[in-house]
């Protein structure tokens, strides 16, 4: 990865599912949506894994085990094991691990995946702000009621060391947009009367370690739909990452990212794993990509040309970072997205 801030998106010879060892993809909005895989999502990981790379599945949702995760891989088409699955509740199981006493209690508020991996770090999961846990923590669970929410609270305030396996706002599903962890985390915070948890997920370094001491990567390239979990977790490991554009990152979003949100590459889906980067080129004040040409002009992005519409985003991506240094763009990108469709 380019140490300076990125300005435009990177070009690549070879397709990325040979530049790069290990994909470690995250799931919701990359893989699936829901209970369904994302159109290309499974045929683009069968050709890439055939052809070497190691598939990692890197996941912020702390609901399911490992082999639950696996168990539903392998029936979308994708053989999959729990060693191939990193989820947030293994990170922030390690991270309270290394700062409670072996066998201590921790209240968890959280699902299945949350338990077990507690468990394998010898640590005892409660219920109970009354069973005088060591720590409290909070991991993503569909099921999750006002009881248990209310127990984190009570912890919270009697200052019991407070963790979250991640703090994502949203999570994509089938039916739209739903609520993350983090505003969970947030309920909590409203009711303890402020504080802020540890959190280990994305894009905090806990996952990043705990992504590369389970899969041994090399040369890994993170793969994600999220701006400032996915991207920004790739930036502060300090490795490339690849957007698609299946799941909640808008066009008009990642023309506004600041540097720590900024991909090498960009992709309308998984299939862009399996194809080389096209570059981007100086064109005398503008940026050049496929038959397209973008700048900014008069407090807006313009673009002209033709061409696959990606190419014009990637060329208006790099008018815009640019134009934003080590900030976010503030031009109107109205117009150019519509120009080349988006």
């Amino acid at each position: 990865m380019n140490e300076q801030v990125r300005r435009r998106p990177d070009g690549c010879r070879r397709p990325l599912s040979e530049a790069y060892d290990t994909a470690l993809l995250d799931l919701d909005g990359v893989v699936y949506a829901g209970g369904r895989a994302i159109a290309h999502a499974v045929e683009s990981l069968t050709h890439a894994r055939d052809g070497g790379m190691h598939l990692a599945y890197v996941t912020n949702n702390a609901a399911r085990t490992p082999q639950a995760v696996a168990d539903q891989l392998s029936g979308f088409g994708l053989p999959t094991g729990p060693a191939d699955v990193i989820t947030s509740a293994q990170a922030v199981a390690r991270l309270i691990s290394e700062q409670v006493p072996s066998g201590a209690r921790v209240l968890a508020v959280g699902g299945e995946g949350l338990w077990v991996a507690l468990r394998e770090r010898g640590l005892e999961p409660v219920r109970s702000a009354d069973d005088d846990p060591a720590a409290v923590v909070q991991g993503f669970d569909p099921t999750l009621d006002w009881e248990r929410l209310a127990e984190a609270a009570y912890a919270v305030q009697r200052g019991v060391p407070w963790f979250a396996s991640n703090t994502d706002l949203t999570i994509p599903k089938e039916r739209g947009i739903a609520p993350g962890n983090g505003a969970l985390v947030e309920v909590v915070r409203t009711a303890a009367g402020g504080g802020s948890p540890q959190v280990a997920g994305k894009p905090q370094p806990p996952m990043h370690r705990e992504t590369v001491l389970r899969t041994g990567a090399q040369r890994p390239l993170v793969i994600g739909d999220r701006l400032d979990t996915d991207i920004e977790g790739a930036c502060n490991g300090e490795v490339d990452s690849l957007l698609v554009l299946t799941g909640v990152t808008t066009p008009a979003e990642l023309l506004a990212a600041p540097p720590r949100h900024r991909p090498a590459y960009v992709a309308e889906d998984l299939r862009g794993l399996l194809a080389p980067q096209p570059a981007v080129t100086a064109d005398d004040g503008g940026f050049r990509c496929g038959g397209w040409r973008a700048e900014v002009a008069g407090g807006a992005l313009s673009v002209t040309g033709e061409g696959a519409p990606l190419d014009g985003l990637r060329a208006l991506c790099a008018a815009a970072w640019t134009a934003a240094g080590d900030g976010s763009c503030g031009a109107d990108a109205g117009k150019a997205l519509g120009r080349i469709g988006r």
